[in-house]
Formats: structure tokens, sequence, C-alpha cells
């Protein structure tokens, strides 16, 4: 994942246009909690495990909720409304940046494609 970020050429033009610091942790995995981050700041865009450096926000699921909706078993809007996603942070952030997530669409489809859930 992070390898196919930093070689996405839409990302990196993203990057000099937004600045946000993503957090995401996956709890209750078959390997402990699981925390990772996407970094859009100063023209570089990076993803990779633990905590963004500058945090503006952060979203909390269970591995069950991760999985269903990597899966495509749960809609993700449909997760955040029932409270199985939790957020915390800058809204106006998240809203800014909409382009540079649209932009990872087509990378965690890849990435889905490949992996198997256990």
């Amino acid at each position: 994942m992070s390898a196919a970020v930093k070689a996405d050429t839409t990302l990196s033009a993203l990057a000099s246009q937004h600045t946000v610091g993503l957090t995401q942790v996956v709890t209750g995995t078959p390997f402990g909690d699981i925390t990772y981050h996407l970094q859009v700041r100063d023209g570089n865009v990076s993803f990779a495990p633990g905590t963004a450096p500058v945090e503006d926000v952060r979203f909390t699921e269970t591995y069950e909720t991760a999985v269903g909706i990597a899966t495509e078993k749960i809609n993700a809007q449909e997760a955040f409304i029932k409270g199985l996603i939790v957020f915390s942070g800058d809204h106006q952030k998240l809203i800014d940046a909409g382009d540079v997530f649209a932009a990872l669409n087509p990378i965690f489809d890849a990435v889905r494609a490949v992996t198997e859930f256990i």
C-alpha cells in the first residue's frame, strides 16, 4: 500500500493542493490493534504504520467493521452513521481532502484484490 500511494501521480499532484493527516485504528484484529496513517503535507503523500505525524483526523473501528468495509459487505458511510466508525478531529479537513480520498480508491481496490481476510 505504501509503495502504491507513493508512486501514484494523481496523489502526488493532489499533495501540493491539500494538507491532511489521517490516522486509522483497527481494534481487535488477529494481530492486536493496528494503527496506520495517511499523511498529505508539503507536497508529499505517505501511507505508513503508526499515528500520523500531524494528525487532523482519526477513525477507529473494529476489525469486523474494517473487514466488512474492505470486502464491501458494509457500506462505509452507513458504518459511520451507525457509529461503527468513531471519528474525531477536523471535519473540514476531511471534507476539503475529498479528492485525495477519491484518488485512493483505485489503490485500495488493487490491494483488496490480492488480500486474504481472516
